[in-house]
């Protein structure tokens, strides 16, 4: 409908201009027909000659024949008319369907954009809180790492002075041992007869 009244305010369409010259053409006709008409009941009066007589007749009936072709072609023009206006009219109601049908997907792709949208937000916004927490975790395991190799640089310390301690209580043991096997003959060398 909407789109009838903006052509309309555009101006008159090509068949009701149409239309309207016809029904103008149509009442011209019959006014002058009606003249003839009576200008003829005139000339009667006042006595005409046969042959200007004969002259109107023939122009009368010529006038008339012309009416009824020009009233068969405005009916059939009204005909047009009206079935053009009944396309119009069709077309106009498809037209509007066609943009609500447009106007509710446009409003759902927005809906749905927006949606997106808000969910992307949340996702960026999860990732970057999962990136931070990941990088506090980095630097406490970073921590860690470091505590664990000065822990393994002081076993590997505490080993190597132990071990350096059992090499020497060995040692000494040895020696202990070496010592008392030597004392131990002397004792025995000092106690035969002599």
């Amino acid at each position: 409908r909407r789109a009838e009244r903006g052509a309309m305010a555009a101006g008159p369409r090509p068949e009701a201009l149409a239309f309207r010259q016809l029904r103008d053409l149509a009442a011209t006709q019959a006014a002058l027909i009606e003249r003839l008409r009576l200008r003829l009941a005139t000339q009667e009066e006042n006595f005409v000659h046969k042959e200007h007589f004969e002259a109107v007749v023939k122009k009368l009936e010529k006038e008339e024949e012309e009416h009824a072709q020009t009233k068969m072609l405005l009916a059939k023009e009204a005909e047009k008319l009206q079935f053009a206006l009944g396309e119009i009219d069709i077309l106009s109601k498809q037209l509007e369907r066609e943009k609500q049908a447009f106007e509710q997907a446009l409003s759902s792709v927005k809906s749905k954009a927006q949606r997106e949208s808000s969910q992307k937000d949340k996702l960026r916004s999860k990732c970057y809180e999962i990136e931070s927490h990941i990088m506090k975790q980095e630097g406490l395991l970073t921590e860690k790492e470091n505590e664990i190799k000065e822990l393994q640089q002081c076993i590997t310390k505490q080993k190597q002075t132990l071990r350096t301690q059992v090499s020497d209580f060995q040692i000494q043991k040895q020696q202990e041992s070496y010592i008392a096997q030597v004392l131990g003959r002397k004792e025995k060398g000092s106690k035969r007869p002599g």
